[in-house]
């Protein structure tokens, strides 16, 4: 079963310096996209971002725990985020939308044709993976990191740095796959061995198997930092803590 079909086109944007006015076009382009997918995204509420393979088959471990984790955001009354296509933003997809919940995909156009999961409330398109990452940490709370490949990892490291850098809230992320991610969080303590990172930047990432102690983890972090409105107003979703 499939979703809505995307095109199929081939979005340079890294291709070397153009003439003065496509320059311009493609500024603007961008800035489109920001306005109107702010719209477009501004009323969906706090959300929690699941990141991780689209080649992750139905009958995986992976996809069971996605499905999961979307079953227990929408509890939480959470809007579940991914980027709308299959494997493991599927199963989050339809864990959130079985529970009657709000389920947002946030694909992407690629050179070849694709479709967008079944399991969407809510699904916006963009042309540009850098105004696609943007969205996809803008109304979350927590990121989720399932086993993937170079896409994930793109997005788990750019969150990383936002958080290391203070250019964001210290959100919770969680490296979902012990065994998965055992030789990448043994790089970062390389890394931090090295001085490159300091070693607190590594207790910024809870690496767990356990569904229940990564939602705990979630649900303290919110709980301590956030008051969630009730009647979820238009304007606000979670008031700051002073």
């Amino acid at each position: 079963m499939h979703g809505k079909k995307i095109p199929n086109k081939k979005p340079l944007y890294l291709d070397g310096p153009k003439r003065g006015i496509k320059e311009i076009w493609f500024a603007l382009k961008v800035g489109y996209s920001f306005m109107y997918n702010n719209y477009k995204l501004h009323n969906i509420g706090p959300g929690i971002t699941v990141f991780g393979s689209a080649r992750t088959p139905e009958n995986s471990v992976f996809y069971n725990a996605a499905e999961e984790f979307g079953k227990r955001i929408a509890r939480m009354n959470f809007t579940t985020i991914t980027g709308g296509g299959p494997g493991i933003m599927e199963a989050a997809n339809k864990g959130a939308f079985e529970a009657g919940g709000r389920s947002i995909g946030m694909n992407i156009v690629l050179p070849h044709e694709q479709h967008e999961n079944p399991y969407l409330t809510h699904s916006v398109i963009f042309e540009y993976f850098f105004t696609r990452k943007v969205f996809l940490v803008k109304h979350s709370y927590a990121f989720i990191i399932m086993p993937g490949g170079f896409g994930t990892m793109d997005e788990f490291f750019e969150i990383i740095t936002l958080i290391q850098t203070k250019s964001t809230d210290r959100y919770p992320v969680i490296l979902f796959g012990v065994e998965y991610y055992k030789e990448l969080v043994n790089m970062m303590k390389v890394m931090a061995q090295n001085g490159t990172i300091s070693p607190d930047d590594i207790g910024l990432i809870l690496v767990t198997d356990n569904i229940d102690e990564a939602m705990e983890h979630i649900q303290k972090y919110i709980k301590r930092h956030y008051t969630i409105s009730p009647h979820r107003p238009r304007w606000q979703w979670l008031q700051k803590k002073e």
